[in-house]
């Protein structure tokens, strides 16, 4: 008899890609107890060392996403120079793993839900490594396993496949509704060496031929190159068949990496060595939940101002045809959207499932919508939406549906306090510090009112190293809480190399003149932070001398007479102090 060991917890977080660990991060430190169940070894999903697709997002100037995304990439940065892949999913597993209130279950599968009507008391998991089943009790359950499977496990709606344009009036969908979807993709990487190196394929890899490549021919020598258009599966069932089309994904990667080396069409193709090909394919489409509400095309393309905006996308609408690589023609069709639009936070939990949150490629869009904000940048901020409504949900013990009629501005005020903007919903300055008096070096500077205006992204305050930044009250006030908003380079203008390699935070193919990554140098590195006491004594709080993170947040210490920030410096090759916010609750 095989051995259940079982869990009690507060969240159960089913898929650890980038959505699922970003929920588990923001409920962990909203209080919650979460268990993460994983079916892989390592953390990030498609962004992982199994798969290694590029993290996405918005486009354009200022709209990188921030909040726990953005602590990964800094991470990275620092951590991660030459950008190597065992690296990166370190990088995924410390986040994790650091946090007290996750409990982490890696080569776990979940297999089995149990009810109670509508609602989920537990969820059963494989560990194929230790041969046991894990049954996960909770009073929440988040689906971010890309495939939606506790759809199946627990009948919550769902929908596959492409709407008919009637249904919503979408311009990019089908004129009759089917169960096609985009199709998965198996990515190869290679680095160009010095010396000259054979490639023999495999027997089984397929024969690519000039046509064949007509619309999808490898540019070797560009930093773009992922080979994305390795693409097959969305004409048929994009979870039954995984197996039967990987096989198919593998011999053609193998069939085109074979074209590269060996059919004289490369310049220098005896130079380039096959580093990874993956035998796990990533998905792109398949379950899609239904919530309260079903997020179409219009609404991004309109850029409608919900009332309910929890998170944001900006990824062109990306629809790939369910062919794939044999479809004749262009891989892919791409409308510009509106960066950053809003997602509503009613897309992100069941419409029939009382407890049933969901985040990443498979919350409640139609085939249109998803074809935008699918991409992993977005689905890491629709996970920490989620996390953060869980920690809120669990203090008022109520339902996701609960949050949304009675702690809506909670969950929006709690997201934008941890660096998340909401397009359309700008965040209320601190009221403690609102009003009081701001200096610099002891005297008024009218340039300081941008670190108590609410806006963390447009307006950087830029001082000198060693410059006191302080807040002074009239009488003694209780700060529970400081936060920083440092200027971490949203556009990485500060980074080394072309457009890709500054807004990746991994690579493709290894170039000989490939750069080292740092941290962006606009990165303040050392400060201090104090609290002036009623008795007029000053306590350090913070003193940093390495920091790597944008956001920044301080426990207060009681009443206090005053708070003060010096930045002592910045990353190597910086020279300025800058700052969006400084304030207190």
């Amino acid at each position: 008899m095989l051995k259940t060991l079982q869990y009690k917890t507060d969240l159960c977080v089913v898929g650890g890609g980038l959505a699922g660990m970003c929920a588990a991060i923001a409920a962990a430190r909203g209080g919650a107890k979460v268990v993460l169940m994983q079916e892989r070894p390592v953390l990030g999903g498609n962004a992982s060392s199994e798969i290694r697709m590029w993290v996405c997002g918005a486009h354009g100037k200022n709209v990188r996403e921030t909040g726990i995304l953005e602590e990964l990439a800094l991470m990275n940065l620092w951590r991660n120079p030459y950008k190597l892949y065992p690296v990166w999913d370190s990088v995924l597993w410390e986040a994790v793993t650091n946090e007290p209130n996750i409990t982490l279950l890696l080569n776990c599968s979940c297999m089995d839900a149990e009810m109670d009507g509508n609602r989920i008391v537990s969820v059963t998991g494989w560990q194929m490594t230790t041969q046991c089943f894990c049954r996960v009790e909770a009073d929440y359950f988040s689906d971010c396993s890309g495939d939606s499977i506790l759809a199946p496990l627990t009948g919550a709606e769902y929908r596959v496949g492409r709407e008919a344009a009637s249904e919503f009036n979408e311009n990019i969908s089908v004129e009759t509704e089917d169960k096609k979807t985009m199709g998965m993709s198996c990515l190869v990487q290679a680095h160009k060496g010095t010396e000259p190196v054979t490639f023999t394929p495999p027997a089984f890899a397929k024969k690519i031929t000039a046509d064949d490549v007509r619309f999808r021919r490898p540019r070797m020598q560009s930093s773009y190159e992922n080979f994305w258009y390795l693409e097959l599966g969305g004409d048929r069932d994009s979870i039954g068949d995984t197996e039967v089309v990987r096989d198919e994904l593998v011999a053609l990667a193998y069939g085109m990496w074979d074209y590269v080396k060996n059919s004289g069409t490369y310049e220098d193709a005896e130079y380039w060595q096959l580093d990874f090909l993956g035998f796990l394919p990533g998905k792109r489409e398949s379950r899609r939940m239904l919530g309260k509400y079903l997020m179409n095309q219009n609404d991004i393309l309109c850029d409608r101002a919900f009332e309910d905006v929890v998170a944001y996308g900006g990824w062109p609408l990306d629809d790939h045809d369910p062919a794939g690589f044999y479809y004749d023609g262009h891989p892919n069709t791409s409308y510009k959207t509106t960066s950053p639009y809003a997602i509503p936070y009613r897309t992100l939990y069941s419409a029939n499932i009382e407890n049933l949150f969901f985040a990443g490629r498979n919350i409640s869009m139609t085939h249109a919508a998803m074809s935008s904000s699918r991409v992993m940048a977005t689905c890491a901020l629709l996970g920490q939406a989620v996390g953060t409504a869980v920690a809120v949900a669990k203090n008022y013990s109520t339902t996701p549906d609960g949050v949304y009629t009675e702690h809506l501005a909670e969950l929006q005020e709690n997201l934008l306090w941890d660096d998340v903007l909401l397009p359309h919903h700008p965040r209320t300055p601190a009221a403690l510090t609102a009003g009081a008096a701001l200096t610099k070096n002891g005297a008024e500077d009218d340039g300081l009112s941008v670190l108590r205006d609410g806006n963390d992204r447009e307006n950087v305050y830029v001082c000198a190293p060693g410059d006191v930044i302080e807040y002074r009250f009239d009488f003694p006030r209780t700060v529970n809480e400081i936060r920083i908003v440092f200027d971490s380079d949203l556009d990485r203008v500060t980074l080394p190399g072309d457009s890709c390699e500054k807004q990746h935070a991994m690579r493709c193919n290894l170039l000989p003149d490939s750069p080292v990554m740092h941290l962006p140098t606009t990165l303040c590195k050392a400060y201090r932070a104090e609290a002036v006491l009623a008795d007029g004594s000053v306590r350090v709080l913070a003193d940093e001398d390495n920091n790597l993170r944008r956001l920044v947040k301080i426990p207060g210490c009681g009443d206090v007479t005053a708070i003060r920030l010096t930045g002592l410096s910045a990353h190597e090759g910086g020279e300025e102090i800058r700052l969006f916010s400084f304030e207190a609750k």
